[in-house]
């Protein structure tokens, strides 16, 4: 074999941010890497016994008026929960979030990150509609993305009832959810659904292939690597996850066609495994006459802000989402 036909060697890692680097040292020894399909157990038993917050802590002191609404599912499945965080006393009709939480299509629930979204809820006055979506490997794709979608015709047909104005609903989602986030934004286009105003999608989880510079860059490194990332792809998706006939409802990343969809913001960090694939779906929305704002934030780690929040990296990257949250939602 010649130099020129030797097999290319993934880049040295992007360093982390020093005082992320720092946190991420102590966070290690307590949440091992993922490698196994039969591990996901055990990091769900691990996740249930972290505090539930109260329906007082989640009304923030008589902010919201909290309620759980079952609804109905797709067609021929069980019932969709809804958490929903209403301002009190709100006598006009609101902008609302619909939150898909993360988890890598295998774990989480509607309360998960739902901390951080309840402070831009209550400084911008919006509604919160978080959703609980069935997981994978026990229910693989498409029962995730259905279960969010009906979530959200249903929000968006009863808006009136809830407090909501119906032309000022926004997607949102962080890695898994970021990923469901988009696939429902390109369901809701195709179906001619909801008319969303906009997609907000937080370190997104979008290609099944787990192919990029970046996936085997940052391969063994951060919080959600390569390994995991294969393991929850294929959880969803099965056999079929990196093959010819994945859809893009499944993973956003496979579209051929970005025309047509809501205003998107994206951000991810430069050291985590979906960089690459975030860049490319921002950049194939602009390429289809599209708009996103992008943001690629140095030395990040995957799910930076919500786990060390305090780091000024993470302070940083709360400013442009809430310019863009307050743009795009203005009435």
């Amino acid at each position: 074999m010649s130099i020129d036909e030797s097999p290319a060697r993934p880049a040295a890692p992007v360093p982390f941010d020093p005082e992320l680097g720092a946190a991420l040292t102590l966070i290690q020894q307590h949440m091992p890497p993922l490698t196994s399909l039969d591990e996901i157990p055990a990091l769900r038993a691990n996740s249930a016994l972290m505090p539930v917050p109260t329906a007082e802590q989640l009304s923030r002191g008589g902010a919201f008026d909290v309620e759980e609404r079952e609804v109905p599912g797709p067609a021929g499945a069980p019932d969709v929960t809804l958490l929903i965080c209403r301002p009190t006393g709100a006598t006009t009709p609101l902008a609302a979030i619909y939150n898909i939480h993360g988890g890598g299509m295998i774990g989480g629930n509607r309360l998960v990150g739902l901390d951080s979204l309840l402070d831009v809820a209550q400084e911008l006055r919006l509604v919160l509609v978080s959703v609980e979506y069935r997981l994978a490997p026990e229910h693989p794709h498409p029962a995730p993305v259905e279960d969010c979608y009906a979530g959200l015709v249903w929000t968006a047909e009863h808006a009136a009832e809830l407090g909501i104005d119906p032309a000022r609903i926004l997607v949102a989602g962080g890695s898994a959810g970021g990923g469901l986030a988009a696939a429902v934004a390109l369901l809701a286009r195709d179906r001619e659904g909801p008319a969303l105003v906009g997609q907000m999608l937080m370190c997104p989880m979008l290609d099944d292939r787990n192919d990029t510079p970046s996936s085997l860059q940052m391969a063994g490194l951060g919080i959600w690597d390569h390994a995991a990332n294969e393991i929850g792809w294929t959880a969803l998706l099965g056999d079929r996850r990196g093959g010819p006939d994945v859809s893009p409802y499944a993973a956003p990343a496979r579209a051929t066609d970005l025309s047509g969809l809501p205003p998107a913001f994206i951000d991810v960090g430069s050291a985590e495994t979906f960089r690459d694939e975030d860049v490319a779906y921002a950049t194939r929305i602009w390429q289809a006459g599209g708009q996103a704002e992008l943001h690629v934030w140095p030395g990040g780690f995957h799910g930076f802000e919500g786990i060390v929040p305090h780091a000024a990296i993470s302070q940083d990257a709360g400013v442009p989402r809430m310019r863009w949250l307050r743009r795009i939602l203005a009435p």
